[in-house]
């Protein structure tokens, strides 16, 4: 059902290096670049992630409520996405761990803008 999701942002150069390192752990790369925004998926017609510069040129910021999350593969990788994040200069919005007693294991961060994402799996 989504065929897409982006973020704002001021810098991207910055937040196409961050990106493309963190969706590293997901196998997924750049399927398009233009002169205002990078996308990354495994392939053009599968779901992904986009960073944009605003269209109407005012500062990106961030939502207040808006989160994006990242289905991964194990919880591994769960611990695996949300260390590189971190590395890459991400802040932390919540550790890896358990978030509800039926198998919800999950991780926050903040990227670069200081947009929030999630990364979680169920099992």
């Amino acid at each position: 059902m989504i065929g897409y999701t982006s973020v704002g942002t001021n810098d991207l150069n910055r937040s196409g290096a961050f990106y493309d390192a963190l969706f590293e752990c997901f196998g997924a790369g750049r399927v398009m670049v233009v002169s205002d925004f990078i996308v990354w998926g495994k392939s053009a017609d599968s779901p992904c992630f986009s960073v944009h510069v605003p269209f109407d040129g005012k500062p990106a910021t961030v939502g207040n409520g808006t989160m994006i999350a990242l289905a991964a593969q194990s919880r591994q990788q769960v611990d695996e996405v949300y260390q590189k994040a971190l590395a890459l200069g991400g802040t932390s919005e919540g550790t890896p761990g358990p978030r509800t007693d039926d198998g919800f294991y999950a991780a926050y961060f903040r990227d670069l803008d200081g947009n929030k994402l999630n990364v979680h799996f169920m099992g």
